[in-house]
């Protein structure tokens, strides 16, 4: 017999993947023409040729031993130079490759961070709304999320609640900005005062509160819009990252772990954070794609598609009567559901061959998330049935 825990999860599975196996059934009934998937943050922009370019020669050119080997648990040496060494670049910081953890995606640097730092019973902070998956990683190690309520009117973060509910069991906090669902990106000043209440807080309860930044997003941004990057503002801070979007490599599974050089018992974390990487069963990061992206990691694939599509949707809904906070970065937006049902209207949208995902997926119930890196195509030829379910709940 399974264990109770997994018994529940596969029973209770991912309504996001979920909406995406249903996606492909549907397809095959109406044509993938027809059907305007809107549910997984799976990238329709292809890598930059770059990337496959980078890869044969590194395949034609490496000593396969080398190439396809073992390496150190927490990477390459040389791919954690040239990381460290585009992160110095882009932000006037001095990381070596001693603050960097090759990992398997962010997901994987955020349980490698995880179990790093959490007790059983130890609890982590989380601001509404955000990616579901939270709750799965922080229940691998026994700690206990505490989730901080929703901003509606411009999803900024809760700053008084998170003063309330960071408490003597608090060991993390998880921040993802550029934002999934919301694309909703966190400003400086308010970055400023998180930090300044974790400081205040550490000090209260006389131990270390570690900040994790989740940050596939980093490089999609609208405008003129900035996303700070957070350990030059707290000490204690993890950032997880992926080149899943940036590059449009998700199925790679290949991110990394920052540690900050200013965290508390820096050494020691270091050294758990490999061991984590270790025991989870990761072992190591794909090793192929360890030297691609570090051949590329000042690259990214072309952005311009899902500005387009941004504003597309954006223009167009919020005039057929959605109420939209406008998405900063990221590919997703938040729009308000005009039922509080948020499953029923986006049961709702599929008689439209749409695919959206409710908002309770990311504790937001009474919204729901739309993910625009699909093809401008897919977005023009889905405007009509979002018309139509508009005029349907008497939108417009």
């Amino acid at each position: 017999m399974i264990s109770r825990k997994m018994s529940y999860l596969a029973k209770n599975g991912s309504a996001i993947r979920a909406m995406f196996e249903e996606g492909k059934e549907m397809a095959a009934k109406f044509g993938k023409e027809n059907v305007y998937d809107f549910s997984l943050g799976n990238p329709n922009t292809p890598a930059p040729e770059i990337i496959r370019e980078t890869a044969i020669r590194l395949l034609n050119e490496s000593d396969p031993v080398f190439l396809h080997g073992y390496m150190s648990n927490v990477g390459y040496e040389n791919v954690r130079d040239s990381i460290a060494a585009d992160l110095n670049r882009r932000f006037g910081t001095a990381y070596d490759r001693k603050h960097l953890i090759m990992t398997v995606g962010a997901a994987g640097a955020m349980n490698v961070a995880l179990k790093t730092v959490l007790d059983a019973g130890d609890e982590v902070v989380i601001q509404a709304p955000y990616f579901g998956e939270y709750n799965n990683y922080i229940s691998n190690f026994e700690g206990v999320p505490v989730v901080i309520s929703p901003r509606e009117e411009d999803f900024s973060l809760n700053l008084s609640e998170m003063e309330q509910k960071i408490g003597p069991k608090t060991k993390a906090l998880i921040l993802n900005s550029p934002n999934n669902p919301t694309g909703v990106i966190y400003p400086e000043k308010d970055i400023i005062a998180l930090a300044d209440l974790l400081r205040q807080k550490q000090n209260q309860y006389g131990h270390a509160i570690y900040l994790i930044s989740d940050e596939p997003y980093r490089e999609i941004v609208f405008g003129d819009y900035e996303v700070p990057h957070l350990p030059d503002y707290y000490e204690n801070t993890f950032v997880g990252y992926s080149y899943s979007k940036s590059l449009s490599l998700p199925g790679e599974r290949i991110g990394y772990l920052l540690i900050s050089p200013k965290m508390e018992d820096l050494d020691e974390t270091v050294g758990a954070a490999a061991v984590a990487n270790r025991i989870l069963g990761f072992v190591n990061a794909p090793s192929l794609f360890q030297q691609v992206v570090a051949c590329c990691a000042d690259q990214t694939s072309d952005m311009g598609v899902y500005i387009r599509n941004r504003e597309i949707l954006y223009r167009e809904l919020t005039a057929y009567g959605y109420q939209i906070v406008e998405p900063k970065g990221a590919f997703y937006m938040f729009p308000k559901c005009p039922i509080p049902d948020d499953k029923a209207f986006c049961q709702a949208a599929k008689k439209y061959r749409i695919l959206i995902v409710p908002g309770s997926t990311f504790m937001g119930p009474g919204y729901f998330r739309l993910a625009f890196c699909v093809s401008e195509k897919t977005v023009l030829d889905s405007l009509e049935g979002f018309r139509l379910l508009a005029h349907e709940y008497g939108m417009n």
